[in-house]
């Protein structure tokens, strides 16, 4: 089964260097992929250029969700494909 995959914000981190998912980017991916966290739960983080698995905890320290994550373990995102430009601006410029 494939993991969820959420953004994450990787400069947003906790003392012992898990992420913490509580940026709205995350929260918006979860709600999105109707994924509820639960304690072992296993994600792959993202942001605009890498990715890395990790594991949810909840830290009660500071009353949210976080996940351990393997700080040697980024992956390079593949980039996406381009969209293809449509050719409507150039009909919406010819005179009439």
């Amino acid at each position: 089964m494939k993991r969820p995959s959420v953004y994450a914000d990787f400069n947003n981190s906790d003392t012992q260097g898990r992420v913490r998912l509580n940026c709205v980017g995350t929260i918006e991916d979860l709600s999105r992929l109707r994924v509820t966290l639960a304690e072992g739960q296993l994600l792959t983080l993202a942001d605009e250029a890498l990715e890395v698995d990790g594991e949810v905890l909840y830290s009660p320290e500071e009353g949210l969700w976080v996940a351990v994550i393997d700080w040697e373990g980024f992956r390079p995102l593949k980039p996406k494909p381009a969209l293809p430009v449509k050719r409507a601006r150039a009909a919406a410029t010819r005179p009439l």
